[in-house]
């Protein structure tokens, strides 16, 4: 039997990557309900029929995008906002320092915008990511606030509200920015110094204080 040369495998492996770049692309630029799997086919450079052979349906392509961008935040983060046992800050602080890190590069930063903006006209895709992503990632966040408040490093905050406050910022900047054109000076989101800002203000108002510490 002959054996398929390396090169064409390493081709066929790439494709699906290929196929939701060029998906991407053409959503955010023509909008998801205008899109059509032809554009997407000739954007990335194959056949229409190699586009369903990987993804049988438009909607199936977005939910490949969204799951791809999420998955660096489910295989880093994750895991130890479920298992950390220290001071919550910590992997507090690296959950968004990842979110970032992703966020800075284009491709990534398109996925938030396209689900910003396509999300009231396609439900689906708020459930989608509600499912894939904040069903994850909130109840995680919460316990890891419940186990910080039981430990007396946080204060007596509701678990459940303050992760709204962790989260909510980043999204409302980004929709700020994306969404109605408001950018912080410098003309881009500046995510780096937003984050820290964030975290500064958020730790010193969830933190225990000296006099609230426990013996």
């Amino acid at each position: 039997m002959t054996e398929t040369p390396k090169k064409f495998r390493r081709r066929a492996e790439a494709r699906p990557d290929e196929v939701l770049d060029a998906a991407l692309a053409v959503f955010v630029e023509k909008g998801y309900a205008a899109a059509k799997v032809d554009e997407v086919a000739r954007r990335a450079g194959v056949s229409k029929g190699t586009v369903y052979l990987y993804f049988p349906s438009k909607e199936a392509l977005i939910e490949g995008i969204v799951r791809r961008a999420v998955a660096p935040i489910a295989l880093r983060a994750l895991p130890d906002l479920e298992t950390y046992e220290g001071d919550p800050r910590v992997p507090i602080t690296m959950l968004l320092t990842v979110l970032i890190q992703q966020l800075a590069r284009p491709e990534a930063i398109a996925v938030p915008k396209l689900i910003l903006r396509e999300v009231l006209s396609f439900p689906f895709i708020a459930t989608f990511y509600r499912n894939e992503v904040l069903d994850k990632v909130m109840p995680a966040l919460v316990r890891l606030i419940r186990r910080g408040v039981d430990s007396g490093t946080l204060r007596k905050v509701d678990p459940e509200l303050t992760v709204r406050s962790i989260i909510g910022p980043l999204l409302a900047h980004v929709a700020l920015g994306e969404l109605f054109g408001i950018m912080p000076e410098g003309g881009d989101l500046a995510l780096d110094r937003f984050v820290a800002n964030h975290l500064d203000i958020l730790f010193h108002g969830i933190s225990t204080q000296p006099a609230e510490a426990r013996p």
